[in-house]
């Protein structure tokens, strides 16, 4: 079985059950997979394809509830949701779109895309019991991945705007929405905080691994990891991260002090 090729196979699924089943079966092949390093993959249909719902609309139409009523948090966790499903595909594109990096690259992003298919999995089983709905049942916004198609040409601008900076706003969000959940108290609110526990703990793998192999990348490149992400956030109009940051969940991820005073610093 070849890694890449699978990848690019999985993105080509829209039904919900198979693309997480598929995604989480390819990651226990891992010791086995063939990784062609240099392949160049041509996809036959526009990437990724989507299930029929959920409705995709600009985020700005995406409405938002309080977590204070059922539906409030039932919106809530479908975001959440779509994310990780977004997050599936992401990872995949990862795999697939770039040739020539080492095999542990491949490894690490096969890694991240079946965990992601685990959030999906629980969030969506949340979603149904006790939330008495499912995924597709409101709709979304497919603003992380216009990221991963703004980064389609250039390896070093993926892994510095996608995981790095995209993926790390969760890693800023997730307490600050978790204290809400606990604020409200309900049962199915205190059973969505543990989830995120669980989600925010690998999300930190994650970026990390984004972290990883900007570093790898600028270091072949000869460049200078903060001033070439400067570069890259302005060239592709990245957003800033949002104060308060999770300063403590960035340095397990592997954000240097210096990286954290820019991000915490006043945009020009």
């Amino acid at each position: 079985m070849e890694l890449r090729a699978r990848a690019l196979e999985l993105l080509e699924l829209s039904d919900i059950d198979e693309k997480p089943a598929q995604t989480l079966y390819l990651q226990a092949q891992a010791a086995t997979l063939e990784i062609a390093l240099d392949a160049t993959f041509v996809a036959t249909h526009e990437l990724p394809r989507h299930p029929e719902r959920p409705l995709l609309l600009p985020h700005t139409k995406v409405r938002r509830r309080s977590p204070a009523t059922a539906e409030g948090r039932a919106v809530l966790i479908h975001a959440i949701c779509h994310i990780e499903f977004n997050a599936i595909n992401l990872a995949l594109d990862a795999i697939w779109r770039f040739a020539g990096m080492p095999r542990q690259y491949y490894l690490d992003w096969l890694r991240a895309a079946a965990e992601e298919a685990k959030h999906f999995t629980l969030l969506r089983g949340h979603l149904r019991d006790p939330l008495g709905h499912d995924y597709g049942d409101f709709p979304a916004h497919q603003g992380l991945w216009s990221m991963c198609e703004k980064t389609a040409g250039d390896l070093t601008a993926r892994m510095a705007l996608v995981p790095r900076t995209l993926e790390a706003r969760g890693l800023d969000a997730t307490p600050q929405i978790q204290h809400k959940l606990r604020q409200v108290g309900t049962h199915d609110a205190l059973a969505a905080c543990a989830l995120l526990d669980i989600i925010l703990h690998d999300e930190i793998g994650h970026v990390a691994i984004g972290n990883r192999w900007y570093r790898w990348l600028c270091e072949r490149q000869g460049l200078d990891p903060l001033t070439h992400y400067d570069t890259l956030t302005r060239r592709h109009g990245a957003p800033r991260a949002r104060p308060p940051l999770n300063t403590s969940a960035r340095r397990a991820a592997g954000f240097t002090e210096a990286e954290l005073a820019w991000l915490d610093s006043p945009a020009d």
